[in-house]
C-alpha cells in the first residue's frame, strides 16, 4: 500500500520560496502510469490543483501559478518536489501530496504552510 508524506516548514515569509518534499512509500514514483501532484486548500476554501510530475518526469502546472512553480523529483529517494516563488500571504494553505491514477487514490495527510512576516 503506497504512503505519502509531506514535509516542509510550517511558516514561510513573504517574497521566500516555499519547498515541500512529498516522501513515498511502497510504490515507485515512477511506475507506470501514474501522476504525482500537488494540491492545497485554503483556509475556508475548496481545494486547489497546483501540479503534477508524471511517472516519467514530464510535468504539469496550474496556469494560475505556472509562473510561479517548479515540481521536480528525486528517484533515489522516490521522493517529489514542489518549488513555489515569492510566496504572499494568499499561498496559507494545507498542502497535500497525492498520488493519481484514474482518481486521486493515495493522499498524504497534508502539511499547514503560513506565509507571513
Amino acid at each position: 500500500q503506497v504512503q505519502l508524506q509531506e514535509s516542509g516548514p510550517g511558516l514561510v515569509k513573504p517574497s521566500q520560496t516555499l519547498t515541500l518534499t512529498c516522501s513515498v512509500t511502497g510504490g515507485s514514483i515512477t511506475a507506470n502510469y501514474y501522476y504525482w501532484a500537488w494540491i492545497r486548500q485554503p483556509p475556508g476554501k475548496g481545494l486547489e490543483w497546483i501540479g503534477y510530475i508524471r511517472y516519467n518526469g514530464l510535468t504539469y502546472h496550474s496556469p494560475s501559478l505556472e509562473s510561479r512553480t517548479s515540481l521536480s523529483r528525486d528517484t533515489a529517494k522516490n521522493q517529489f518536489t514542489l518549488q513555489l516563488n515569492a510566496a504572499v500571504p494568499e499561498d496559507t494553505a494545507i498542502y497535500y501530496c497525492a498520488r493519481l491514477d484514474r482518481a486521486y487514490d493515495s493522499w498524504g495527510q497534508g502539511t499547514q504552510v503560513t506565509v507571513s512576516s
